[in-house]
């Protein structure tokens, strides 16, 4: 395998039959160039939809409240639902066990000040829970507890920009932050993965917004996960459950759609992952049939090499050449072409998606890319077949009398 002098055949063979080496070449390097495209661009795809979920909780299911759209048990048509602190007590209690985060929401707008520096921010009213529910991460400090919505505390957790924006060079935690002419204090700080927006908006105590803001036990939404047991169809039995019992409780028509909307994250999820594995499934059958069609030419190309140097062969077993090393050197020539070409073909291919990166964003592909070990993969199967495709006629031909292969025309 390391003998100089095999070696230095092998160059100068591929060397003499450039044309030959560069057909052999071009064709697995071709192959593995659209093989490492097509699941490059598969994989961005799927990056896409992971990180529209990258925020949120995978088990989540939103609660929301709005207008009837039809006359029900004699209450008129467009009537509003306004959910209350009871309602989330009641969806906390009822579905104990079921349950595995929940917060209520309530949103405002206020302009924030510190200092002379100012902007408007979306304001969030929360429970604890809302932190597990929105995947928050804590940089400083902490998150609202309990014992800040039993004493309305005038507290808040703020993003990370927040405190950029407001707080420039000095550290937002333990500050008092101006929110609409009411002085909170900084607790905590956070990071989301969401991005940006995420990182700009403000978290307090949902008691204390409904306490400073309307004197009343209004909330706007209700957010829960469900328990992570739960299996797809048990998720959607109780999310379809959770809509039956909150619909007779505000006396809303079973056929409302508006009035009382719940929303599964579950089935966001199905389809994702339905679609995912639908998209990888044809970007596997391509690839391979591109790696088949690559294995083709390998093996034709190889066949007819053999057959053009059976001559060659005659000459070396004439020459004393055993069998053996007459089928290292085809073997090992198609081997290294097979290899050098296909590691060209991954380069071309990681090159092309890197230059197309920026322009397949606003086609919702995101950072497309290929695990080496699929590449090599693909790499190693065209190498095996190449030499297969390589063995069996050399070793034919290493059979032959010298005498008939010196005649081969």
């Amino acid at each position: 395998m390391f003998d100089l002098d095999l070696w230095r055949e092998i160059f100068q063979s591929i060397n003499m039959n450039r044309t030959r080496s560069l057909l052999s070449g071009f064709t697995v390097a071709f192959a593995i160039l659209l093989f490492t495209i097509l699941f490059g661009i598969a994989n961005g795809l799927q990056n896409t939809f992971a990180e529209a979920f990258v925020d949120d909780a995978n088990n989540s299911i939103t609660v929301q409240s709005g207008r009837t759209t039809k006359a029900n048990k004699g209450l008129q048509v467009g009537r509003q639902i306004q959910f209350k602190n009871e309602d989330f007590d009641y969806i906390k209690e009822e579905f104990e066990g079921k349950v595995e985060y929940i917060t209520a929401r309530i949103y405002k707008n206020f302009q924030a000040s510190f200092r002379g520096e100012q902007n408007v921010y979306d304001i969030r009213a929360v429970h604890p829970d809302h932190q597990f529910l929105e995947k928050t991460i804590m940089k400083e400090g902490r998150y609202i507890n309990q014992n800040d919505l039993n004493s309305k505390t005038k507290c808040i957790v703020i993003g990370r920009l927040v405190e950029e924006d407001l707080f420039l060079k000095t550290t937002a935690l333990g500050k008092y932050l101006n929110l609409g002419g009411i002085q909170f204090k900084v607790v905590g700080i956070f990071t989301d993965d969401g991005g940006d927006n995420e990182e700009r908006k403000i978290y307090m105590p949902v008691t204390t917004a409904q306490h400073l803001y309307g004197n009343n036990d209004y909330i706007d939404q209700i957010n829960l996960t469900y328990n992570p047991e739960m299996d797809y169809d048990q998720a959607l039995a109780f999310s379809t459950l959770l809509t039956k019992k909150m619909k007779n409780r505000f006396s809303v028509a079973r056929s409302d759609q508006r009035a009382i909307r719940v929303r599964n994250m579950a089935e966001g999820t199905k389809a994702v992952s339905q679609m995912t594995v639908g998209l990888t499934f044809i970007i596997l059958i391509i690839g391979l049939g591109t790696l088949i069609a690559g294995i083709v030419g390998v093996s034709n190309i190889m066949i007819f090499i053999v057959k053009e140097r059976t001559k060659e062969i005659g000459i070396r077993k004439a020459l004393g050449a055993s069998p053996k090393s007459i089928v290292s050197i085809i073997l090992i020539e198609s081997i290294f072409i097979t290899a050098i070409a296909g590691y060209v073909g991954l380069l071309l291919g990681i090159g092309v998606l890197e230059i197309v990166k920026p322009y397949l964003v606003e086609y919702f592909i995101k950072d497309p890319g290929v695990s080496n070990s699929l590449v090599v993969g693909a790499t190693l199967t065209l190498i095996i077949a190449g030499a297969i495709a390589g063995y069996l006629p050399a070793k034919k031909a290493s059979e032959i009398k010298p005498i008939v292969a010196l005649r081969n025309d």
